[in-house]
């Protein structure tokens, strides 16, 4: 029986949480084979609302990206996956970043940081206006 080689534990960040994992396609991609970075976008933002929506409890709406740093290209068949950590509760709105992991399909185990940003998010009400975050007991 052979020892597999052990692989080092991935660099990932130990102060924020899983909140999505997906994969790109070729229909996301663009005449270069690398992916739309709207595409991209539209993920983190959706990784991005996972967190807040905890202390929403109800409607919010993305209202301000104020860093979208993009570090490497995203491939199609990448393993990506979105970290996310609450960094500021206001009355009514919560700030969050958002890093990004890819796994080449050739190297899954090893992860490497393709973007971050940093997303801010505001509860409103049923017509649009922001109301207050709940308070959590």
């Amino acid at each position: 029986m052979t020892d597999l080689p052990t692989l080092a534990p991935p660099a990932l960040p130990c102060s924020h949480e899983l909140v999505l994992k997906v994969i790109p396609m070729p229909a996301d991609s663009n005449a270069n084979g690398d992916i739309f970075g709207g595409w991209v976008m539209a993920q983190v933002d959706l990784a991005g609302a996972v967190l807040p929506a905890r202390y929403v409890r109800g409607r919010m709406a993305t209202v301000a990206v104020k860093e979208f740093v993009f570090k490497q290209p995203v491939r199609v068949g990448d393993i990506l996956s979105f970290f996310s950590h609450v960094t500021r509760i206001g009355r009514t709105s919560i700030t969050v970043d958002v890093e990004v992991y890819a796994e080449r399909m050739s190297q899954q185990g090893k992860y490497l940081k393709v973007t971050e940003a940093q997303l801010t998010y505001v509860a409103i009400d049923a017509e649009g206006r922001p109301r207050p975050v709940p308070v959590q007991s």
